[in-house]
């Protein structure tokens, strides 16, 4: 099993670089996510906010490797604990299929996304900036994986 992380954006700040690369390096490497940053749809004063979300599908849907389970991230998704995301981790390992997360650009995600989606997945109820996720993200990818290892970093 992969794990494909799909984020629109590129060119983040160096604390997101810092801080997801923090986390994904304590990852062994069988469960160490491929980071595949995706452009952001074109956006000014006057551009159709529409047609860049719709950018930022079409580039999302390319980059999907093909049979793989894809998790949307979006905060009208399924809320999960650690513990519930160290489970599905596990059922995800089991599967011998590949994993897909999507991190949508500023905006968010397209309905085409949402459908194509197997799972969606809410880190928060609390709205957070694209680049943030990465590093929650991560940090919970390496949360989950020492709960299923018994690594002392997760403590109940």
């Amino acid at each position: 099993m992969h794990i494909h992380i799909l984020a629109v954006g590129q060119k983040m700040p160096a604390w997101v670089c810092s801080g997801y690369d923090e986390f994904i390096k304590r990852l062994p490497k069988e469960f160490t996510p491929i980071l595949k940053e995706i452009t952001p749809g074109r956006r000014s004063k006057n551009s159709d906010l529409k047609r860049a979300i719709a950018e930022e599908s079409e580039r999302l849907l390319q980059a999907t490797p093909k049979d793989c389970t894809v998790i949307a991230l979006d905060e009208n998704g399924q809320s999960w604990t650690t513990r519930k995301l160290a489970e599905q981790m596990t059922d995800w390992a089991g599967s011998g299929r590949d994993i897909a997360l999507i991190i949508g650009g500023a905006d968010g995600l397209s309905k085409e996304i949402k459908q194509r989606a197997d799972l969606t997945w809410s880190l928060s109820a609390l709205t957070l900036p694209h680049a943030l996720v990465r590093v929650v993200l991560a940090e919970q990818l390496y949360r989950a994986w020492s709960l299923m290892t018994n690594h002392p970093y997760h403590r109940d």
